[in-house]
């Protein structure tokens, strides 16, 4: 069965979101209107999608998609996240307004999942169920070759009624050892891990290239979760992965960037098991920014900033120094030292193109955050 959940307040928060002026706003949408690339033909991405999907332990299984806009209450709230969890901080999440946040982590696919009205029949039958979900997140991140702040993730569940079944860890393991063989074809290891919505929990690290990836998070469905969610008398289990980071040593990339790129000599070369080659070693061009700040500065609000200006354009950032000299400086005070490396994944980037970028990056330091530039 496939559910598509749509959300008329998410409808509602885009449009205001459309008919805001500010930099937040247009930052978000700006995030929202990117291609899905799990369900972008001809993407890598998609391609694990579809060899996950085929899997016999995936077999039969629902696949969901949820909205991307969602209430705080229930991405954190329902999964073990309560105020003052460090995963609700605006640091490191995207906030539309107080109450609703661009998701997180695809798991909240377990909410809405419960709440079709198809599926609560099936669970009132005492049905065995099983769903899968996957899309864009969106985290604020730092900015190098291997992090977007925008990103794609996979997760399913399986979960059974008590009086029929318990599913063990064992059971779990087999089903991600059928994943990690048929579609990564690849060696595996597991080792104990721990996360608000799963007890036990495990995370599963792959060999690809000769190097151990993390792959995915996993874990036997917490009970306090499942009454969160209404559901009693049932258990199961869950696991959710990354798209891009397995892409990225499956094939060898140099940039996540290029995941995104409309270059035909990049995009031909964009499939699984193959090792990408260079069109070309682009020469980057590297800036420095020194700035004191009050302490209440927050790097990933800056480096949101830094995405603003130069877009596509930037590769890297890198912290050189950060240290406080109240004598020096003042009270509350912060020094800070970026190193910027512009560099575009497919053309060769002039000084003439960099300079504006970079003088728009000193006037807005100052103006945004009081910076003294140094």
């Amino acid at each position: 069965m496939n559910i598509t959940v749509e959300s008329q307040r998410e409808v509602e928060l885009r449009k205001i979101l459309e008919e805001r002026s500010d930099a937040d706003a247009k930052r978000m949408l700006r995030f929202l209107n990117m291609p899905d690339l799990s369900r972008t033909e001809g993407s890598p991405l998609k391609e694990i999608v579809d060899r996950a999907s085929r899997v016999e332990s995936l077999k039969g299984f629902d696949v969901i998609k949820i909205p991307e806009i969602v209430p705080t209450e229930v991405l954190f709230d329902l999964f073990n996240m309560p105020p003052g969890h460090p995963a609700r901080s605006k640091s490191d999440s995207y906030y539309v307004d107080e109450e609703n946040v661009l998701r997180t982590h695809d798991t909240v696919f377990w909410y809405y999942y419960l709440s079709n009205p198809e599926v609560k029949k099936r669970i009132a039958n005492k049905e065995t169920l099983g769903a899968i979900c996957y899309g864009k997140v969106y985290r604020k991140d730092e900015i190098d070759r291997t992090h977007m702040n925008v990103f794609h993730q996979f997760g399913a569940w399986l979960i059974a009624p008590d009086e029929k079944k318990i599913i063990t860890p064992e059971d779990l393991k087999n089903a991600l050892s059928d994943i990690a063989k048929n579609v990564f074809e690849a060696n595996f290891r597991f080792y104990d891990h721990q996360f608000p919505y799963t007890d036990p929990s495990f995370e599963m690290e792959t060999e690809i290239n000769g190097k151990w990836i993390e792959l995915l998070g996993s874990g036997i469905v917490r009970k306090t979760v499942l009454s969160n969610l209404g559901l009693s008398g049932y258990n199961g289990w869950a696991f959710g992965f990354g798209l891009e980071r397995l892409a990225i040593a499956s094939m060898s990339l140099p940039d996540i960037r290029l995941l995104w790129s409309k270059d035909p000599r990049v995009t031909k070369q964009l499939k699984l098991g193959q090792k990408f080659v260079e069109v070309s070693k682009y020469p980057p061009i590297t800036r420095d920014i020194s700035f004191v700040v009050d302490k209440s500065f927050v790097p990933n609000d800056y480096f949101d900033l830094i995405r603003d200006i130069v877009g596509d354009l930037i590769e890297e950032v890198t912290l050189l120094d950060k240290f406080e000299n109240e004598e020096k400086f003042g009270k509350d005070k912060v020094s800070y030292t970026y190193r910027i490396v512009y560099r575009s994944p497919d053309r060769t980037l002039k000084t003439e193109e960099v300079e504006p970028l970079q003088n728009k990056l000193y006037e807005q330091t100052k103006t945004l955050y009081n910076a003294q530039l140094r």
